[in-house]
C-alpha cells in the first residue's frame, strides 16, 4: 500500500511561499481524516471549527507581515490523554468519560500552537496507556496504515496510525515502556522519546509517574526536531521537569553522525529478534560505517524491574476505581492492575534498587559510546487479535513481549529516536539511543540514516 505522508517542514515552506494557505492545508487535512479515519480508527475527536479558526489566524498574521512561528500552519493531533480545552480527557478509558471537560490545553499543546501549529483532533490509544498493541476495548483498535488487519502498536496507536497514513505530519504520544517507539516501529514513522523530565507532562493523564515521558511522532527527522524545540522548557506543573535551559536541536541535525562513537547493542538486544529486525539494525550500522558493539548486561533485569514498577504504580494510581468500578476496565488492564495491587512493597523497593544499578552500568557504557543502536520491536506489526509470538523457538505471550527492547531503555529515561526501516511488506523500527540530555546526538544519527536512504519514509502526499 502506498502511504501518503506530507512533511510539516514542506507545509511551512509552501505556506510561507504563498503556494497555499494554512486554511487550505487544514481543510485538506480534515477532508483526509473524514475519508480515511473510519477504516483506521486513529481519531477519537476532530476539532474542525477550532482548527479552521486557528488557520485563519495564521493566514492573517502572515498577511500582516507577522511571523506565526516555525511550525506555521502544520496540522497535528494528540493522544487522548492530553488535556484539550472543552474535551474530556478520556485516556482511552470508559471511566474517565465521566470527568468534566478540560478547561485548558496541556502545556505541550499550548507550546506547539504558540509556534504556529494547529491541533486538529485527539487520537485513539490503549486504555490508560497500559498497552503495546493499540487495541482499545472501548473505542476499537487503531489499525496499521500499511495493513488494516494488523496492529498499529500501543499505547500511542492512534498517533502512529494517523502519521503513518499521512492524515497529519505530526502527533504527540506518551511513552512509559515503549508507547512512542512501538507504534513508530510498526507504522513506519519517526518517534522521539526524550530524556525523562525533559518535556513537561503538565496537563496529561498519568500512568507511571517515575517512567512517563511525552514526545512527538512525525514523518521526518526535521519535523521531530522542530516540534521538540517548540516544546522544550521548564514548567512547574510537572515536578519531574528539569529546570534547565532549552537545548535547540533543529540547527544541529544536519551535522549528521560525524564524530560520534556509535555502537550496536548485542546480548539481550539480539536475543529474540526476527531476522528483519536484526537486518534493520545491521543495515543502519553499515550505513553509519560502524563495527563497534556494546553490551548492557543488566538489560533483562531492568526489564523485569520495569514490569514491577509499572504494575505497582499503575495500580496505586487507579486504586479507587479498582475498588469501585472494576467492571468498567477492559479485561486486560483490569487483570494487570489487580495483579499490581497485590505486589509486596519489598518487591517495589528491590526494583528501584535494580534501576539504580542499571543507571550505573548505562553511564559506564556512555563513557565509551555516544549513540547505541538496537531493535525497536522484535517483530513487524502482528495481526490484530494475536495472542502469542515465537521467540527462539518458543511460543510466548505476545503482549508482554512486544516491549522486549524498549523497556530497559525507558527504565533509565534515555532519549531515543526510532527510525523506520522499510521491508519487503512491512516496516520496522531501529532505536537510536543517546546519553541523558543528548537528544541532539540521536537526531543527528537519525538524520544521517534518512540521508543514506536507510531510514526511509518518503513523503508522497502533496500540500494542497
Amino acid at each position: 500500500m502506498n502511504i501518503p505522508a506530507a512533511s510539516g517542514t514542506e507545509t511551512v515552506s509552501a505556506i510561507r511561499a504563498g503556494e497555499t494557505t494554512a486554511r487550505a492545508v487544514i481543510d485538506a487535512t480534515l477532508a483526509r481524516i473524514a475519508t480515511e479515519n473510519p477504516s483506521l480508527g486513529a481519531f477519537t475527536d476532530v476539532l474542525a471549527d477550532r482548527a479552521r479558526a486557528k488557520a485563519d489566524t495564521v493566514d492573517a498574521m502572515l498577511a500582516e507581515g507577522h511571523d506565526p512561528g516555525p511550525l506555521a500552519g502544520v496540522p497535528f493531533a494528540v493522544k487522548n490523554l492530553f488535556d484539550v480545552a472543552g474535551l474530556t480527557t478520556r485516556a482511552g478509558s470508559k471511566i474517565n468519560r465521566d470527568l468534566a471537560p478540560a478547561v485548558r490545553d496541556a502545556v505541550l499543546i499550548e507550546r506547539l500552537e504558540a509556534a504556529g501549529a494547529i491541533i486538529v483532533g485527539t487520537l485513539n490509544m490503549g486504555e490508560y496507556a497500559y498497552d503495546f498493541t493499540g487495541e482499545n476495548h472501548h473505542d476499537g483498535p487503531s489499525r496499521n496504515p500499511h495493513d488494516h488487519e494488523r496492529m498499529a502498536g500501543g499505547s500511542s496507536g492512534g498517533s502512529g496510525s494517523a502519521v503513518g497514513a499521512g492524515l497529519v505530519p505530526l502527533a504527540l504520544g506518551s511513552d512509559t515502556n515503549g508507547s512512542i517507539r512501538v507504534p513508530s516501529s510498526f507504522c513506519g514513522i519517526y518517534g522521539l522519546k526524550p530524556t525523562y523530565g525533559r518535556l513537561p507532562r503538565s496537563g496529561s493523564f498519568p500512568f507511571v509517574d517515575s517512567l512517563d515521558h511525552l514526545g512527538p511522532m512525525a514523518c521526518s527527522v526535521a519535523d521531530l526536531a522542530l516540534a521538540y524545540d517548540a516544546m522544550q522548557g521548564f514548567d512547574a506543573g510537572d515536578p519531574a521537569c528539569a529546570d534547565r535551559p532549552a537545548q535547540p536541536v533543529s540547527d544541529l541535525i544536519a551535522d549528521g553522525a560525524e564524530g560520534l562513537r556509535i555502537a550496536t547493542l548485542d546480548g539481550w538486544f539480539r536475543w529474540g529478534a526476527c531476522a528483519q529486525a536484526m537486518e534493520a539494525v545491521d543495515a543502519c550500522a553499515r550505513a553509519l560505517g560502524t563495527t563497534r558493539t556494546a553490551t548492557l548486561d543488566g538489560a533483562q533485569m531492568a526489564r523485569e524491574a520495569a514490569f514491577v514498577i509499572t504494575t505497582v504504580e499503575g495500580a496505586a494510581l487507579h486504586m479507587n476505581a479498582i475498588q469501585t468500578r472494576i467492571e468498567d476496565f477492559g479485561p486486560a488492564i483490569r487483570d494487570r492492575l489487580l495483579s499490581g495491587a497485590l505486589v509486596p512493597a519489598a518487591a517495589y523497593v528491590k526494583a528501584q534498587r535494580a534501576r539504580r544499578a542499571f543507571q550505573v552500568e548505562v553511564a559506564a557504557c556512555f563513557a565509551e559510546n555516544d549513540v547505541l543502536l538496537a531493535p525497536a520491536t522484535p517483530m513487524t506489526a502482528p495481526m490484530l487479535g494475536a495472542e502469542t509470538m515465537e521467540i527462539e523457538g518458543q511460543t510466548v505471550p505476545l503482549k508482554a513481549n512486544i516491549g522486549l527492547y524498549t523497556q530497559p531503555i525507558s527504565f533509565v529515561g534515555l532519549p531515543v529516536v526510532t527510525v523506520p526501516v522499510p521491508g519487503a511488506r512491512l516496516p520496522i523500527g531501529v532505536q537510536v539511543i543517546a546519553a541523558p540530555g543528548r537528544e541532539d546526538h540521536a537526531l543527528r544519527v537519525a538524520h544521517s540514516l534518512a540521508e543514506a536512504g536507510i531510514a526511509a519514509l518518503q513523503p508522497t502526499g502533496k500540500v494542497t
